[in-house]
C-alpha cells in the first residue's frame, strides 16, 4: 500500500476474548505489510481455519501465516520462549517458515517457569470466590515483575546482560522464599533448568530480536501499512474490564501506544470483534449467561472450547450493554460479528439490553464485580431463522430475521457491523461498507496456504 493510500488498522475484542480476532486478522492480512501483537501472552489463542487445516496461534501474530507479511511481537507482550519456539517449529513442520519475517521486541519481557508456578500456586491458595480463572501461563506474575522492575527479564537482557545468570539465581532464591511463605510448604524452583531455557531462547531467538519500535516507525514512514492484533478482549482489560476477573494488560486500541511504541492516533480503522452471542472462560460475572439447554446447544454448535486451555466456554445471549460500553470506550469504527451461523435453528434469540439489580436498572457496565454478580439481564427477544448460512455471500441474501438481528445489534451498540462470520472457513465471511476496500486491496496477496 503506497503512502497516499496508507491506512493502519487494529483488530481487537469487544468482549471477554475468543471473539474471532484471528480469523478477521487473517482475512485482512493481504492488505497489510506488517502485523503486530501488542499485548498479552500465551494466554491468548487465535484460531484460523484454512481449507482442511486449523492453525491455533498463542504468541505468533496471525500474519505469520502469510508469506509476504512481517510478523512483529511488540514490547507490550510477555513471551514464553518455550511456547514461541514450539509454535515456530510446528509451523515449519507444516511448511510455513518465519525466518526473516518474525521480529521480537528487545523490550518484551520473558515468561519463565517460576512465573507459571506462581500463577498455579496463587490460584490454588485463593478462596474459591476469589479465583480469577487464570490460564496459569504465568502472564500476571510476569507483568507484576515488569512493574517491580528489578525482578524482570527482557529479551535485551538475553543478548547484553553479562551477569544475567547471577541475577536470575538471586530472583529465584527470593521467589522460592515468597512462594514457600504463601503456600505454607517448601517450594523449590530448579534454577539450572530456568537458565537452560534462557540459553536456548538466546541461541534460537537471537536472530529475531530487534528494536521493533524503530522498525514500525520506519515501515510507516516508508508507506507500509500496519495491522495491530489485540489479544484477549476489552472486558478483560486491566483498567476497564470486569475487575478483578481480568487479564494484566491493556487489551484495546489504547494498548497500542505502550504495547507497540506507536501513537494510537495513527490507527484510523478500529475493528472490534464480537460474537453473535456471548461467551466467557473462567471466573467472573456474566449477566447474560445461559445455564440451560440453549446455552449447551450454543456451546456444542459453536465448538466453544478454549483454544489455549480446552476449557468449555460459558455461553449466553449477546450483551448489548457491555458491547456498547467497550465500543464507546475504544471509539470503534467497525464491528466484526462472528458466529452468526451458530444461532441458526433457534426459534427466538435473546439480546441483553440492560442489567437490573434490585430496583435499579443499568445501561452501562458498573465497576463493582460484586454488583454485576447479582445483576439480572433484561432480555429482548428477536425471531430466529432456520436456514443454514454457510453458503451466503452477501448480507442482502441472509434470511430476513438474520438481517434484522444484525441491524438491531447495530442500533443498540451504535456502530455498523461491517464483517459477518457465517462459518468457520476463511471464505465464510460477509463484508459490508468501507472495510471491503481492505479485502483484496493492493499490497501483499500471497499466503503460504491456499484460501
Amino acid at each position: 500500500m503506497n503512502a497516499a493510500n496508507q491506512q493502519h488498522a487494529c483488530v481487537y475484542g469487544l468482549s471477554w476474548g475468543d471473539e474471532g480476532k484471528g480469523k478477521v486478522v487473517d482475512l485482512l492480512c493481504p492488505a497489510f505489510d506488517v502485523v503486530v501483537r501488542y499485548n498479552g501472552g500465551a494466554n491468548a489463542g487465535h484460531t484460523v481455519c484454512v481449507s482442511t487445516e486449523t492453525f491455533a496461534l498463542h504468541l505468533l501474530p496471525t500474519g505469520a501465516l502469510h508469506a509476504n507479511v512481517t510478523a512483529v511481537i511488540g514490547p507490550g507482550v510477555v513471551v514464553d520462549p518455550q511456547t514461541l519456539l514450539s509454535e515456530i517449529d510446528e509451523l515449519a513442520e507444516r511448511g510455513i517458515d518465519v525466518t526473516g519475517r518474525l521480529r521480537i521486541s528487545e523490550r518484551a519481557h520473558v515468561v519463565l517457569a517460576y512465573h507459571k508456578l506462581e500463577d498455579q500456586l496463587s490460584e490454588r491458595a485463593a478462596a474459591a470466590r476469589e479465583r480469577i480463572g487464570t490460564t496459569a501461563r504465568g502472564i500476571g506474575p510476569c507483568y507484576a515483575d515488569k512493574m517491580r522492575r528489578s525482578t524482570a527479564v527482557r529479551f535485551t537482557d538475553l543478548l547484553h546482560e553479562d551477569d544475567l545468570a547471577e541475577r536470575v539465581r538471586r530472583i529465584i532464591t527470593d521467589r522460592q522464599a515468597t512462594l514457600t511463605a504463601m503456600c505454607g510448604e517448601e517450594v523449590e524452583i530448579d534454577a539450572d533448568a530456568v537458565l537452560a531455557d534462557l540459553m536456548t531462547a538466546r541461541s534460537r531467538l537471537a536472530p529475531f530480536i530487534c528494536d521493533t519500535t524503530e522498525l514500525l516507525h520506519t515501515a510507516m514512514d516508508a508507506g507500509q501499512s500496519v495491522l495491530f492484533e489485540g489479544a484477549n478482549g476489552m472486558l478483560l482489560d486491566v483498567d476497564h474490564g470486569t475487575y478483578p476477573f481480568v487479564t494484566s494488560s491493556s487489551t484495546g486500541p489504547h494498548g497500542i501506544g505502550p504495547g507497540a511504541g506507536v501513537p494510537p492516533s495513527r490507527v484510523t480503522c478500529l475493528i472490534g470483534t464480537a460474537k453473535a452471542y456471548a461467551t466467557r472462560v473462567g471466573s467472573g460475572p456474566f449477566v447474560s449467561e445461559l445455564n440451560d439447554e440453549t446455552g449447551d446447544l450454543i456451546r456444542k454448535r459453536g465448538k466453544e472450547y478454549g483454544t489455549t486451555t480446552g476449557r468449555p466456554r460459558r455461553c449466553g445471549w449477546f450483551d448489548a450493554v457491555s458491547c456498547r460500553y467497550t465500543a464507546r470506550l475504544s471509539d470503534v469504527t467497525d464491528i466484526a460479528l462472528m458466529h452468526l451461523d451458530t444461532l441458526s435453528g433457534l426459534d427466538q434469540i435473546g439480546i441483553c439490553v440492560a442489567y437490573r439489580v434490585n430496583n435499579h436498572t443499568f445501561t452501562t457496565v458498573p465497576a463493582d464485580a460484586r454488583l454485576l454478580e447479582r445483576a439480572q439481564p433484561v432480555i429482548e427477544f428477536a425471531p430466529g431463522w432456520r436456514e443454514d448460512l454457510g453458503s451466503v455471500t452477501r448480507f442482502e441474501d441472509l434470511p430476513a430475521a438474520a438481517r434484522a438481528y444484525v441491524e438491531r445489534i447495530e442500533a443498540l451498540v451504535g456502530t455498523r457491523v461491517s464483517i459477518i462470520g457465517v462459518g468457520p472457513e476463511r471464505s465464510q465471511i460477509l463484508i459490508r461498507g468501507r472495510v471491503a476496500s481492505l479485502v483484496g486491496a493492493p499490497g501483499n496477496t500471497t499466503t503460504q496456504q491456499a484460501s
